[in-house]
């Protein structure tokens, strides 16, 4: 496979089974290549979200092909996934997820010390280069709880980043946030992709934020409608 494709996706089909079969993922195709920024959009119960569970290798029910890094995911166990998921993607939610009784800097290199490629030391100090790029290392020693939603999401982007992901996964990153804060967010993306070749796949209900990246996959009914 093209060292250049970071995530092939090739006919994925899901159901459903509750009360009755349902097909909620219909042939699903696309790749995503290193420093490409996309996004998935489509109206709500369309698939977008069971798609992104499914790339993000936490769903492991469905049929079809999903490369990751130029490997096989369909034939890894739950612990190599898992450490797939550690080491190659970093996540950013709607929900930042960050713990209220650690600080700023603990937070960002939780997922680093459960790698374990790093000392602790040189962990706090990639971090802190993160936060100094994302504009918030004056907030490293604050408690996550006394963070605004804005700065919650900058230290969730950094947590997602620390361990160097093939990829970073997004669902509704700016779905809590007001629009100045939104914009900084697509604004750290935008940089990230286009100054550090990271790639983002962004599942969003936010049409003028998904005009914006450099791909988008519209979804309808489960399937691929279009690829702009």
């Amino acid at each position: 496979m093209d060292s250049n494709i970071v995530l092939k996706a090739q006919a994925i089909e899901k159901y459903f089974t509750d009360p009755e079969p349902f097909k909620v993922l219909d042939n699903v195709s696309f790749e995503i290549l290193k420093g490409e920024f996309t996004s998935i959009v489509g109206k709500s119960g369309c698939g977008k979200s069971t798609l992104l569970y499914i790339l993000s290798t936490m769903d492991t029910d469905y049929s079809g092909q999903l490369w990751i890094g130029g490997e096989d995911m369909k034939i890894k166990s739950e612990k190599e996934l898992a450490a797939v998921r550690n080491e190659h993607i970093g996540f950013v939610f709607q929900f930042h997820y960050l713990l209220n009784e650690f600080s700023v800097l603990k937070n960002v290199i939780l997922p680093g010390l459960k790698l374990q490629k790093l000392s602790p030391k040189d962990l706090e100090e990639k971090a802190m280069l993160h936060l100094k790029q994302l504009g918030i290392d004056s907030l490293a020693p604050k408690m996550a709880y006394k963070l605004s939603g804005g700065e919650k999401q900058r230290v969730a982007i950094a947590r997602a980043l620390i361990n160097d992901p093939l990829i970073i996964m997004g669902d509704e990153p700016t779905g809590n946030l007001d629009h100045k804060n939104s914009e900084i967010v697509f604004d750290i993306f935008e940089q990230l992709s286009k100054e550090y070749g990271q790639s983002l796949l962004i599942v969003t209900h936010d049409d003028e934020f998904a005009a914006r990246t450099g791909k988008t996959i519209i979804m309808e009914d489960g399937r691929i409608v279009q690829k702009n």
